[in-house]
């Protein structure tokens, strides 16, 4: 069962960026703001701070709940607080929303300074090194010139390497967590399904919230997300109403399950954001830099690795990840690997897991502040 809010009521903030930001698109962003929040003391010599880097639909609530809505609690909230592997009692945890994202930071639902209005469709696509620079002008503000460690999974993981390879001087651990050094063309084509559910919504095309495109793209992205083992687990052939209905409405509970999840996340989430991170994913890949090379791409980094995958994750598979270790190893920097069993497939790294927790913890008991 997991624990709830093991560091009380938190407060959400917001730092405004006055200076302009560069994006790899080659778009020049006039100013931007980013929502976080942080957990924990930093240190006088502010040298105890870890960055939480967040997934597709992440946010900066990471951890805690908020003192008006205590159902809120952080999406991560089972890993960060006192005595848990992200101790607030030794370090200062910072987590934000990334730049184009739907929950405070500017993004597609921001108003852009030269219209007047929502930024929407308009908004530029942005990249993991975008977020990267983003996230360190907001630690030079926080007063952080080195983080202890960063720490992510899925598109987190690769934002916690990126930090390794851009600012190498700024990271002396990074923790990467289900994630890979490049998608697939899998994975690039999963996304693009979902990318089309939504601009081929009829609600998109007239500028309207395009409810149904969300919906298809979330329970799309979501059976990615879970194993084949956890979902006959928990779904089987298990029929809703115990008989076929010999129709198209919900029969199997699986079907029901995928229908929620797609209408929760349509009620909450921003279709342009969506676009927009997907983007972010297909783009990643830090050794086209390097003619392919993921090893030269990741030889000037100086900080210590502990990379992290999970049996069923088919999504993101330890073999994904294996390969960031064995490029590692290759340049004989300082890597720990755990191959941890789970039957929660990709979403393995959100879950309170008694085993991955305590290597999690086991590793960052290491990293002095």
């Amino acid at each position: 069962m997991t624990k709830v809010s093991g560091i009380g009521a938190v407060e959400a903030k917001r730092e405004r960026f006055d200076e302009s930001l560069r994006l790899r698109s080659g778009v020049e962003l006039a100013g931007f703001e980013l929502a976080y929040e942080t957990y924990g003391t930093l240190n006088a010599a502010g040298s105890n701070a870890i960055l939480v880097c967040h997934a597709l639909s992440g946010h900066h609530h990471v951890a805690g709940h908020y003192a008006d809505n205590p159902k809120n609690v952080g999406w991560w909230d089972n890993i960060v607080g006192p005595g848990r592997p992200l101790d607030t009692d030794r370090f200062f945890i910072v987590g934000l929303n990334n730049l184009g994202g739907c929950h405070g930071s500017t993004g597609p639902a921001s108003v852009n300074p030269a219209t007047g209005k929502p930024w929407g469709r308009d908004f530029p696509i942005v990249t993991v090194e975008d977020w990267i620079d983003a996230q360190a002008r907001l630690a030079d503000r926080l007063g952080i010139d080195q983080w202890a460690a960063t720490i992510g999974g899925s598109l987190g993981g690769m934002q916690a390497m990126q930090w390794t390879i851009q600012y190498p001087e700024r990271v002396r651990h990074a923790l990467v967590i289900a994630a890979a050094p490049r998608l697939s063309a899998e994975n690039i084509a999963f996304n693009e399904v979902a990318r089309q559910a939504i601009l081929s919504d009829p609600d998109y095309e007239a500028g309207r919230r395009p409810v149904r495109g969300l919906r298809l793209a979330r329970m799309l992205g979501h059976i990615t997300y879970l194993s084949d083992d956890q979902m006959a687990d928990k779904f089987g052939r298990r029929l809703r109403h115990g008989e076929f209905r010999y129709g198209f409405d919900v029969e199997f509970e699986v079907e029901s399950y995928l229908r929620y999840q797609g209408d929760k996340f349509a009620g909450w989430f921003d279709a342009d954001t969506y676009l927009r991170m997907t983007k972010a994913l297909d783009y990643f890949d830090p050794a086209a830099a390097c003619g392919g090379d993921l090893a030269a791409a990741l030889a000037q980094a100086k900080a210590k690795f502990f990379v992290a995958s999970f049996s069923t994750d088919w999504r993101f598979s330890p073999a994904r990840s294996r390969e960031i270790v064995n490029a590692l190893v290759k340049n004989r920097q300082d890597v720990a690997y755990a191959e941890i069993e789970s039957q929660h497939g990709h979403d393995s790294f959100l879950m309170e897991d008694a085993h991955y927790h305590a290597v999690v913890a086991a590793y960052l008991k290491g990293v002095k502040t």
